[in-house]
């Protein structure tokens, strides 16, 4: 596998090279989910799953789950449980507990189902939070 560098537009965070990008997944006009994930020994470490927004010529996070506990400052989902990151004007501004602890492999399936399930529901936020109307449609 080769690598490729993900780097999420908005958001000043050093991330980790994943093994595997495949191209984002677009929901809507302006809405896709975008994944990164390596993989050791059979178990998906680390990832990220995120909702992004196409706003102001750039795609804007609005919700992330993430995974990597060998880098200074990221999570490990084995010993301290699932997180959904919520960002607003490009700034995490909330992190929400979603599990106990779990497997890589068991998060990285939760996060990617809950961005499609809910994924209305995150954009309609975002878009209250930074004044825009319908233009996801979403």
């Amino acid at each position: 596998m080769s690598n490729h560098q993900l780097e999420p537009p908005s958001v000043n965070l050093t991330l980790t090279t994943y093994d595997v990008v495949p191209p984002p997944n677009r929901l809507a006009d302006r809405v896709q989910i975008r994944i990164g994930f390596s993989t050791i020994r059979g178990e998906v470490s680390p990832f990220l799953v995120q909702l992004e927004y196409w706003l102001d010529g750039e795609w804007q996070v609005i919700v992330r789950y993430d995974h990597d506990g060998e880098s200074p400052g990221g999570h490990d989902v084995r010993t301290e449980g699932l997180h959904l990151d919520v960002y607003r004007d490009g700034e995490k501004v909330r992190e929400v507990t979603v599990s106990l602890p779990i497997s890589a492999n068991d998060g990285f399936n939760y996060a990617e189902d809950d961005l499609r399930e809910n994924a209305e529901r995150y954009v309609r936020r975002f878009e209250r939070w930074h004044n825009i109307t319908g233009r996801a449609n979403l």
